[in-house]
């Protein structure tokens, strides 16, 4: 089974890159082998011009300073038995980084930064709300000063009242700390709010990549289409807009359909989709590149 097949972007210093698609298509798996925490089968993944797939052991780990993860389970991404001070200061640690005594005030200032009091240093996790123990996952992703941050749906989890607030937080690292994101989410309506790029994967593949605007004012792909359409509308004056209803469910991604691998379901199959798999049409969307993989463009 190829969870992810043939994916390929590139991020700029400073860039965040949403990555989109329905539960299964493979955007977690992408994340964890961006973070060799699952080893490629094939492929390069390059991180300033260092292959990570063929670091040993010990260079993949002083590499890892410049790559932190925030999981989506908060809770099960924390130690139960340690305090909070210690689940932060644990990278610094491991990687040899401070004193006590400067570990302490590192410990303190993060927690600062993610809005929470010095004090929750002294507590257990299961003592923090569900919004207050993803800012402490964030504290401790961020404790290294990466250059690359990985959010695999960091808010997902988490109340509606509660996901703004942890969005806006990661807006304001991203700009104090000058931090590169690829956000993975199932909601286009979160990305949009945090990102410059849009990947939609569909099935392991990436089937439509651009900047955010032109996603949302010209998405080509069919998927797309479909996705935005279901993101509800608070503005009354647009909820009359159609819905496109997909029919069916994602195929076994141990045997895809031949073809496009959307055919199953895409309300504009045509007879090519079915047997002939699409290739990569690159667009230029104001000066801006995009790309899509359908055969409507051929």
């Amino acid at each position: 089974m190829h969870a992810v097949d043939d994916v390929s972007f590139n991020l700029s210093k400073g860039e965040a890159l949403g990555v989109v698609g329905e539960s299964g298509c493979g955007k977690s798996t992408l994340a964890r082998v961006l973070l060799r925490l699952i080893a490629p089968t094939s492929g390069k993944i390059f991180l300033d011009g260092v292959d990570l797939s063929q670091l040993t052991p010990r260079n993949l780990r002083a590499k890892r300073r410049q790559m932190q993860i925030v999981f989506q389970d908060a809770y099960a991404s924390l130690d139960s038995r340690q305090k909070i001070g210690n689940i932060i200061a644990e990278p610094l640690i491991v990687h040899g980084i401070g004193n006590r005594a400067s570990r302490r005030a590192r410990v303190a200032q993060l927690l600062n930064m993610v809005g929470l009091e010095p004090e929750a240093a002294h507590r257990y996790p299961h003592e923090f709300s569900g919004g207050q123990r993803q800012r402490i996952g964030i504290a401790r992703a961020i404790s290294l000063e990466p250059e690359l941050v990985i959010a695999d749906e960091p808010v997902s989890a988490l109340d509606v009242s509660i996901q703004s607030q942890v969005l806006n937080l990661l807006v304001d690292l991203r700009r104090k700390l000058d931090l590169s994101y690829i956000f993975i989410s199932h909601d286009l309506a979160v990305v949009e709010h945090i990102c410059d790029t849009i990947a939609v994967m569909y099935l392991g593949e990436i089937v439509e990549m651009t900047d955010c605007g032109t996603l949302f004012a010209a998405a080509k792909h069919p998927y797309t289409r479909a996705l935005i359409s279901a993101i509800p509308r608070p503005d009354p004056k647009r909820r009359g807009s159609p819905r496109i209803v997909l029919e069916g469910d994602i195929p076994n991604p141990e045997n895809p359909p031949p073809g496009c691998r959307f055919h199953t379901r895409c309300p504009e199959v045509m007879a090519a989709c079915k047997s002939i798999k699409p290739e990569e049409h690159r667009f230029e969307e104001s000066g801006r590149p995009h790309l899509v993989r359908c055969h409507l463009y051929n």
